[in-house]
């Protein structure tokens, strides 16, 4: 993947819920503005990046529960890596 700037992050949280119940399924954790090119899985179906067609990455998915140092593998600039632990569930970011 492509390095970039910290210039041009902008940082977003979005939060699915089962809407019965109210339980997390979900969260998106969008880093910078762009059209998605490419989607890696990181851990086995449970985080997956999103990447520009420059390699940029755009935003984190989380689908369940994992290790949270499993973002630990991640290339992307510290601030990237702070701002998904600091707003990360605790459901989903199991340490």
């Amino acid at each position: 993947m492509s390095a970039s700037t910290t210039s041009d992050l902008s940082f977003k949280v979005n939060i699915s819920v089962e809407e019965s119940t109210g339980r997390l399924l979900a969260a998106y954790f969008s880093v910078r503005k762009g059209k998605i090119a490419d989607t890696v899985e990181v851990v086995d179906g449970r985080i997956n990046a999103d990447y520009d067609e420059a390699g940029r990455l755009l935003g984190v998915e989380m689908l369940g529960p994992c290790d949270a140092r499993a973002l630990d593998q991640l290339p992307v600039e510290p601030e990237v890596k702070s701002f998904i632990r600091r707003t990360a569930p605790a459901e989903l970011a199991v340490c």
